[in-house]
């Protein structure tokens, strides 16, 4: 469905008009549409099918947004991976999803599991197959995508996006994306990632022209804005944070950018004063949601980024119900924290063969988000804590229980709790709080090295924090991670950074 309604429909509007701008030129929409085309040919051609599963490994590249739209074409489901994932976080995914294969870059780590087809591309894209082609898929609650996120439990599970949460939550936002025909939208953010990825879609339902760079680095991103006048563009505040700090930033004419979106956390007031003295005229607009969320839930938009809305991650979007619960159910006063829960066409499938899990998150309805917040009078939601013990570091999110997993795989470790502590520049840093074995020595090095090989980089513990005694627990033996939480965090007005 979503390959009729926006890459047919953009053929229709502006054929002639640039899609992508990359390093070797401009692709018009008419010759990306021939492009995916014959890329959809090579798929099928394989074997490939509506509902089978593609996973792709790929940096940000017009590749991808071909591949993604093949898929589409066909009604073939995408599993983009996190390229920071370990070799055994990939092949944890790749054996729930069971994809028919996997498309991959060459820079990037090949899985243990073998899979029917293995294409590995670099610089030279799949090479496309000519030939009789089905009708264009059309199924509106067909799934579109897996995304995968990481587990309560330590194990990455696989969100279903149907095609019709992901049209919902493009038109959800559209009021306040603003994307239209001639703005060029830059994806710096990883496209695997739920905060970017929808644009592959909305761009070009709107006739916007995309550029890409493989990952953020601050020369590449400042380079890409200047040569193709990139006006829109979604960061996390870490990398708002890097780009104001950069040396060369006022050697580049950066004078194209018209917004940063960004999200994963609130932006720190005094990094969004410094960016708004660095990128003047710049509009920044914050996002909030999940990826079981398609992900839009909230926006807190460039007129709100008032002294006292600065932590808020703004008020629920068009087409989107919110709303703050207690324990019973029951709506939360204004002022008063409880769960975010949310429903709307943009909420999920459900999780990949997990169907407990799908009935626990989405209740009469509503989808239950784990995020504790409170709600002011004027519609503004504040997050004040996460009660999924999860860690948001960079943007991204890691959940305790993966790391500790990790942690109980050393011989030396007796107990470990894993907790997220304030810091300036990543939002949260992972923390590790070990009892060792008596007998035994570890240092700090080594238990971070043995993390190395189980876990992506950014779940790897930053701080370890060794305890001569055992950790603190509660009347039913569970550690009790708030005590371990609390002395980093008791000057702060919230629990999460």
């Amino acid at each position: 469905m979503l390959y009729c309604l926006t890459l047919q429909h953009a053929v229709r509007q502006f054929p002639q008009a640039a899609a992508i701008s990359g390093d070797a030129g401009v692709v018009t929409f008419g010759q990306l549409a021939d492009r995916v085309e014959r890329v959809a040919g090579e798929l099928f051609e394989r074997g490939f099918r509506a509902g089978d599963r593609l996973a792709m490994l790929l940096l940000n590249s017009p590749e991808f947004i071909e591949i993604v739209y093949a898929c589409a074409r066909l009604g073939v489901i995408a599993v983009p991976l996190n390229t920071r994932y370990a070799v055994a976080e990939i092949d944890q995914v790749l054996e729930d999803a069971t994809p028919k294969g996997i498309v991959r870059h060459s820079a990037l780590p090949a899985p243990g599991v073998r899979l029917p087809w293995d294409q590995v591309i670099d610089q030279t894209p799949l090479q496309g197959a000519s030939g009789a082609l089905p009708a264009p898929f059309w199924d509106p609650g067909a799934v579109f995508g897996l995304f995968y996120t990481s587990g309560t439990t330590g194990k990455a599970k696989g969100v279903m996006l149907t095609h019709q949460n992901l049209l919902a939550n493009i038109l959800h936002s559209a009021p306040h994306f603003g994307l239209s025909k001639g703005d060029c939208f830059l994806h710096a953010a990883p496209m695997f990632h739920l905060a970017d990825f929808p644009v592959v879609l909305f761009a070009v339902a709107s006739g916007a022209v995309q550029a890409t760079i493989p990952r953020f680095e601050l020369q590449a991103f400042c380079s890409s804005v200047q040569k193709h006048r990139i006006t829109d563009t979604i960061l996390i505040p870490t990398m708002v944070n890097f780009l104001t700090l950069y040396p060369e930033l006022a050697s580049f004419d950066l004078s194209s950018l018209k917004c940063v979106r960004y999200g994963g956390s609130p932006i720190a007031p005094e990094v969004l004063k410094r960016a708004r003295e660095k990128l003047a005229g710049v509009k920044f607009v914050q996002g909030y949601g999940l990826t079981e969320t398609s992900p839009l839930l909230t926006l807190l938009v460039d007129e709100d980024h008032k002294p006292d809305k600065l932590l808020s991650c703004g008020r629920a979007i068009f087409g989107v119900e919110l709303e703050i619960v207690d324990a019973s159910g029951k709506a939360c006063p204004p002022n008063e924290p409880g769960e975010i829960v949310a429903r709307g066409l943009n909420i999920m499938k459900g999780y990949w063969n997990k169907p407990e899990e799908t009935a626990r998150a989405i209740v009469d309805g509503w989808f239950h988000t784990g995020d504790v917040a409170q709600k002011d009078a004027d519609g503004f939601f504040y997050i004040v804590d996460r009660s999924k013990d999860m860690i948001v570091t960079g943007g991204e999110n890691v959940y305790s229980t993966e790391v500790e997993s990790a942690l109980y795989e050393h011989p030396a470790i007796k107990e470990a709790a894993v907790i997220g502590i304030p810091d300036p520049q990543w939002g949260e840093l992972v923390t590790a709080c070990v009892v060792v074995k008596d007998g035994v020595s570890v240092t700090a090095d080594e238990i971070t090295s043995h993390c190395r090989q189980r876990l992506a980089n950014y779940k790897i513990p930053r701080r370890v924090e060794f305890f001569t005694t055992e950790l603190p627990k509660s009347g039913t033996g569970k550690i009790l991670k708030r005590e371990l939480r609390a002395p980093y965090w008791k000057d702060r007005s919230r629990a999460v950074g």
